[in-house]
Formats: C-alpha cells, structure tokens, sequence
C-alpha cells in the first residue's frame, strides 16, 4: 500500500492514482514486492530535525528514506521536503513536478537497495531515475 501524508505544511499532491500505479510498476520493475510505503511531505526544518535527530546529520536536504524492508518486499517512509524541491527545481532548471517525481522515486530506489554514496553508485542512481522518469505518463 502507497500512501501520502503531510506534516506541519499544507500539501496536496495532485495526480495520486497515477504516482501509486508508478510507483508500484517501478517496485516491480526491481523485482520486489510493493509493502507499506508512506511518503511524508514536509519543510526544510521538520526535515532537518529529523536528519540530527535520527542520522545525526546537521545539514539540509530534499529526502530521507527509513527503510522497513524484509527480503524483497518494500517498505519504508519517505521524508520529502517541499520547501529544497522548490529550490532544487529552480537550481536545476525543472518544474517543480519533475524535481518532486524524482526525488520521490529516489527514495524508492533506496528501498529497492540502491545507494548513492560513491560516485558509480550516484551514476548508477540517476540512470534508474532517469528510465523510470521517462515511464510516467501525467
């Protein structure tokens, strides 16, 4: 089940019927099994709390991924902040749906086993954003 919630701003993702369907065809796509997965949608400073208070990270970013996994099926909460994909949007000259879809399938990724940590990996990230962004159809 793919769920969408907001916490402490005002969000409303548009288009959800079509996101789960694609979510659920990328999860398959890995040959996994689609579990829980909630995406939470947050501010820069809720998610920021969360990075020191859970990885014990101090700085900002557009995403953290719990993972609840067992074996090949996917679970997790997503951790997205709406405030760094407006700005990632404008940094990087895309809409903010697009910006938004590819963060969200990034962390999907990371459920599915893919790290971003070292260079191949980062390459090897950003191609499979790349072939599932292409495979959504708004």
């Amino acid at each position: 089940m793919i769920r969408f919630f907001a916490e402490n701003i005002s969000f409303n993702l548009k288009n959800r019927r079509r996101i789960k369907y694609w979510i659920a065809d990328a999860i398959i796509g890995e040959n996994k099994i689609i579990g829980e997965i909630n995406f939470i949608f947050c501010s820069d400073d809720y998610l920021l709390d969360m990075n020191r208070k859970y990885l014990s990270h101090d700085y900002f970013t557009d995403v953290i991924t719990f993972d609840f996994c067992e074996g090949d099926k996917i679970s997790g909460d997503i951790f997205i902040s709406i405030d760094s994909v407006r700005s990632n949007s404008a940094k990087y000259g895309q809409s903010f749906a697009n910006e938004l879809y590819r963060v969200m399938i990034h962390g999907i990724l990371h459920l599915c086993s893919y790290g971003d940590s070292t260079k191949p990996e980062t390459a090897l990230m950003r191609s499979k954003e790349n072939i599932y962004l292409e495979k959504l159809v708004i």
